[in-house]
């Protein structure tokens, strides 16, 4: 696969951590897990204006994404950060586009 080719991959394997970045109750919540290390969905919930099922839903896009990592310790699941493998992505794909996207400066 050439560069090109590998970067309009990399482009569509990037959307589902842009779905997650564009969102600010989800910023909320890498933030806290972030600060405050594995957390689990009523702690996330009593550190942000969002409902149990609201933070559930957002959790729940975040695992797609790989943005988070859940574990599960007895009957508690607990959230952790786990975005390592989707940055190294972007950073790849940000590489990718400073080379074959034109610049505007003259």
């Amino acid at each position: 696969m050439n560069e090109q080719a590998h970067a309009m991959t990399l482009l569509k394997d990037c959307i589902p951590i842009f779905t997650v970045l564009s969102d600010e109750n989800r910023h909320l919540i890498l933030k806290l897990l972030l600060e405050n290390g594995a957390m689990r969905v009523n702690d996330i919930t009593e550190n942000l204006h969002l409902s149990r099922p609201a933070v559930s839903h957002h959790l729940k896009i975040m695992l797609s994404a790989n943005a988070v990592s859940v574990e599960q310790i007895g009957k508690e699941r607990f959230y952790s950060l786990a975005m390592k493998d989707e940055i190294e992505k972007m950073g790849e794909l940000v590489a990718l586009m400073k080379k074959y996207c034109p610049s505007n400066q003259g």
